[in-house]
């Protein structure tokens, strides 16, 4: 019994595809940050393709500042539909998918950094493109993680009442006790 007292209680894991009510502001920001970032990738894809540029040309064609050819155009028209599909989806879907693709996007900038004068820079990456790349995959990341991931989140936000399930029922309780506690002097 006494060991019992010593132990500490086990440590509980939140999956990412905790359900997130439908009607909760968490969705409204991984919806913004899906469809933003969509938004803005496709409108550099389909700049890079309006100026027919070479499908693995790694000449200097600019599109809104950035170097591009027509791989780096279809590749961002494709992650840029994803990110909009995640936005018309919401919920765990946005957030996860925002995670995951600044993630990515950010891995992305690191192998285009190493592979920017060499014979392998199929993309047309140059630093500015890095840069992007790194920006990208940080607002994506704010996006994704926004109320997920803190060492304070309220106690009303759906991700800190799943890691803390005893505790959220007994302040719900609590609170239920109070209420019914005015209820009754009224």
């Amino acid at each position: 019994m006494a060991t019992q007292a010593l132990r500490p209680p086990p440590r509980r894991h939140v999956k990412l595809d905790e359900h997130l009510p439908l009607d909760h502001h968490l969705n409204q920001v991984y919806r913004i940050g899906a469809g933003l970032m969509g938004l803005i990738l496709v409108i550099f894809g389909v700049l890079g393709l309006i100026d027919k540029i070479g499908f693995f040309d790694t000449g200097g064609d600019r599109v809104a500042g950035l170097n591009t050819n027509g791989a780096l155009s279809v590749l961002s028209i494709c992650v840029g539909l994803i990110l909009l599909v995640g936005m018309v989806v919401g919920g765990n879907i946005a957030s996860t998918l925002n995670m995951v693709l600044g993630v990515l996007f950010i891995a992305s900038g690191f192998v285009n950094l190493a592979l920017l004068d060499t014979s392998y820079n199929f993309l047309a990456f140059h630093i500015q493109n890095v840069l992007f790349s790194f920006v990208v995959g940080v607002m994506l990341m704010f996006f994704g993680m926004y109320g997920r991931v803190s060492g304070s989140l309220p106690h009303d936000n759906p991700y800190w009442r799943a890691r803390h399930p005893e505790q959220a029922e007994r302040e719900q309780r609590e609170r239920a006790r109070g209420r019914l506690g005015r209820v009754g002097v009224g």
